[in-house]
């Protein structure tokens, strides 16, 4: 049995080893022209752009190891039976499960470096490519001075060359636009003959050196009637322009100015950022319900203190310890318990006993009485409705009572269209972070049941090579990646959980391995098409005696 796996291993891993590579330089090929127009034209070195590559390629490996899983199983099996070596396997007692083993075995190798890899090498990489990236993105394209185009390449000057030698330092009919002082309404230009271009300071300045020219410069009107037009000429025998070309180098940026992108976090950190976002919609929920206690005092309080926070700057939605000090702590607490000369910033919520007794403080209370005598309640006993209470004030008092509770409706509204505006967005964020955590171990589940799925379908297709294998590759994987697409959009729209939506092609396609893994062990057909043929023929079979009847009827 030892041979049958040293067989399986050697003919295995000659084709993983291409079809992993076609896979990755396929899928590496296609997310090349995504960043194709922003490396184009940026004067490049060779070393920059492979590293570009390689941290890609790493990127790409949890996607291109299911693949080459997929198609090299198919091909070695495939091979198997079209020469009938599997058939032989089967008459000498051997089951396709133990034929397979070593493939399964490097099925479950493959999810071990998939999930280190997209767990520890991948965050890393993403980091690096992401901070390469953005520099290149910055950084303008080489300087191009063409004959007869206008070049804006300079920030604020436009250059036209008329003419350019071969050796690409002389140049003829030069004319240069300055709009450095444009804001104060002067506007300069420069005409030249001839001139000479070149680099300095080891390719950091662009010295431009003209000869027999002229400078004109144009200033906004002025003078008492503002009619005064200043315009200067001058004349100039030789001109030197240097131009700083920095802003053409590529510059580093720190790698850690992009460290908080979920595709740059391991998944220990994608589960920190859950609790954070967790935290964050909490707070903001207790910050709306906290800011109706303003108006509606009895409220109870949200004193849970979810942030540590200086006590200068507290956060939205958390307040400073002090506050919460001066409250009652347990139903036993008296009148006693309270400092009334040392009142507490907003009103003391009531406490209540285990039999239901309100424990209120003195300072509640004389709160209380002053508002059962105040003119507003007095004048609504007997109550007749909140309109004759409002008749009972002078006209100068309504207009400031509907005032303040038109300012106060704002107020709330306000804070809650807010709340309700941002909240979406940091859900959506949450269930992204949970999408991704959880992508990780499905991507390394997937290695596995797709190792069930080419094996048994390589035996029934009973074809080798790289014709019909990749064809049935493509169709599943395919299908793996639409149900990926699909789920993501799914937890994006809150239509599933963020976790479960991560699992969901998986459990889609496991059902699939198993059935195909039993019709291969059992010699059945992966479609039967016999019961269609049979209904087809007694279809063809009841039309011809149809029509022999209808024909001796006739007769």
């Amino acid at each position: 049995m030892k041979q049958l796996d040293k067989l399986l291993a050697k003919s295995f891993v000659g084709p993983f080893i291409v079809t992993f590579a076609i896979a990755l330089f396929v899928l590496l090929m296609q997310i090349l022209w995504l960043y194709l127009d922003d490396i184009a034209g940026k004067g490049l070195s060779f070393f920059l752009i492979m590293e570009l590559l390689a941290y890609k390629c790493v990127g790409l490996v949890p996607l291109a190891l299911p693949l080459a899983l997929l198609i090299s199983s198919v091909m070695v099996l495939g091979n198997l039976a079209e020469h009938y070596e599997l058939s032989s396997f089967k008459s000498a007692g051997v089951s396709l499960l133990r034929v397979i083993r070593i493939m399964i075995i490097f099925g479950m190798a493959g999810a071990l470096v998939s999930y280190l890899c997209s767990d520890y090498v991948i965050p890393a990489a993403n980091l690096q490519f992401g901070a390469r990236m953005y520099d290149i993105q910055q950084k303008k394209p080489t300087l191009n001075m063409e004959p007869g185009v206008f070049n804006e390449d300079f920030n604020q000057f436009t250059i036209r060359l008329g003419n350019r030698d071969d050796d690409g330092r002389g140049i003829s009919d030069v004319l240069i636009y300055d709009h450095t002082k444009a804001n104060v309404g002067e506007l300069s230009q420069i005409t030249a003959t001839n001139g000479e271009m070149y680099t300095a300071e080891g390719g950091s300045a662009f010295v431009m050196q003209l000869f027999d020219g002229h400078q004109y410069v144009e200033q906004r009107p002025g003078g008492r009637n503002g009619k005064s037009l200043p315009f200067m000429r001058t004349s100039f025998d030789t001109y030197t322009k240097v131009f700083d070309l920095s802003e053409f180098l590529l510059e580093r940026h720190a790698a850690s100015l992009f460290s908080t992108n979920r595709s740059m976090l391991s998944t220990w950190q994608l589960q920190e950022g859950v609790d954070s976002i967790d935290i964050d919609i909490a707070v903001r929920k207790q910050g709306l319900s906290n800011h109706l206690i303003a108006y509606l005092p009895e409220l109870r309080r949200d004193t849970i203190k979810y942030r540590t926070v200086a006590p200068d700057r507290p956060m939205e939605g958390v307040y400073p310890t002090d506050s919460l000090e001066a409250e009652v702590e347990d139903s036993s607490a008296t009148d006693t318990d309270i400092d009334l000369s040392n009142p507490p910033p907003y009103q003391a919520r009531s406490k209540r006993t285990a039999d239901g007794t309100v424990v209120r403080s003195k300072q509640q209370m004389k709160r209380i009485r002053s508002a059962e005598e105040h003119p507003l309640v007095m004048a609504a006993s007997p109550w007749n409705g909140l309109q004759s209470a409002l008749d009972s004030l002078p006209l100068d008092d309504r207009g400031r009572v509907y005032n303040r509770a038109r300012s106060s409706i704002r107020s709330v509204t306000g804070q809650a269209q807010s709340t309700i505006r941002l909240l979406p967005g940091i859900q959506e964020s949450r269930v992204k972070h949970i999408y991704d955590m959880h992508m990780k171990y499905s991507m390394a589940l997937v290695c596995i049941i797709f190792v069930f799925i080419g094996a048994p379908m390589g035996a029934i297709v009973r074809k080798g090579g790289f014709g019909y294998p990749i064809l049935v590759s493509i169709i599943f994987f395919v299908i793996f990646i639409i149900l990926t697409i699909f789920c993501r959009k799914l937890a994006e729209s809150f239509v599933v959980n963020g976790a479960f939506a991560g699992w969901l092609p998986c459990i889609i396609l496991f059902p699939v391995s198993l059935w195909i893994t039993f019709s291969a062990m059992n010699d059945a057909k992966l479609v039967n098409t016999d019961l269609a043929k049979d209904a087809f023929r007694r279809a063809r079979d009841s039309k011809q005696v149809t029509a022999m009847r209808r024909m001796l009827a006739k007769s």
